[in-house]
């Protein structure tokens, strides 16, 4: 990848291991914007992005993406949008809208550089030509350590939360991209966060990229 020309990150990592951290960091670090999937869906249900309204305004214009930022109140769409806590992410997760979803995401890149955190960008961007993507793990009593003190949850809780979690994504990658999440293939760097703090995984990831 080279950090010279508009590139795209994808960081798809395990709950627990601070992935989504490490993804808004390096994006700081880098000085690009930092998605995920409070982000994305947050624009399809404030912008009505279905994949037939993406298409229209793809048809209309140049930069389409660039336009729908502009109407963005603020500067830094990633660190000032903030979705409504009503809206229920889990339930637009339809064929419709992993679609729409994509076409999101690959205007984005067609726009700028940019970190992404899950929504299966490894599979989007595999035909991009200036990408990188990443997977970070880490060790069970890692994640639950993690999860534990981040949402005050017992130890059963947390192992419990994990193995749901995982189990979901896992479901949501099969059956949107026909590949395991944990395929280490689908990766360029694969990480383990086991005795790394944030900042040094950020630390790692630059020097790769050199």
């Amino acid at each position: 990848m080279n950090k010279n020309e508009k590139f795209v990150i994808s960081i798809n990592r395990e709950l627990g291991s601070g992935g989504r951290t490490v993804g808004r960091k390096l994006a700081e670090k880098l000085g690009v914007e930092f998605y995920d999937k409070a982000v994305i869906k947050g624009l399809q249900e404030k912008y009505h992005l279905t994949i037939e309204e993406i298409e229209k305004l793809k048809g209309r214009q140049q930069g389409w993406w660039a336009d729908i930022k502009r109407q963005i109140t603020g500067s830094g769409l990633a660190s000032n949008y903030y979705l409504p806590k009503a809206v229920d992410l889990d339930r637009l997760d339809t064929d419709a809208v992993f679609e729409a979803e994509t076409e999101i995401l690959k205007g984005i890149a067609e726009e700028e550089s940019c970190v992404v955190a899950g929504r299966s960008a490894f599979f989007v961007f595999r035909n991009h030509p200036n990408h990188l993507n990443i997977l970070i793990q880490a060790s069970m009593p890692f994640r639950m350590e993690r999860v534990m003190r981040k949402q005050n949850l017992t130890e059963d809780e947390a192992r419990k939360t994990i193995e749901k979690v995982d189990q979901m994504r896992e479901n949501y990658v099969k059956k949107y991209t026909k590949t395991s999440r944990y395929d280490t293939r689908n990766y360029d760097l694969v990480i383990s966060a086991d005795g790394k703090t944030e900042d040094q995984i950020v630390e790692q990831i630059l020097l790769y990229i050199g």
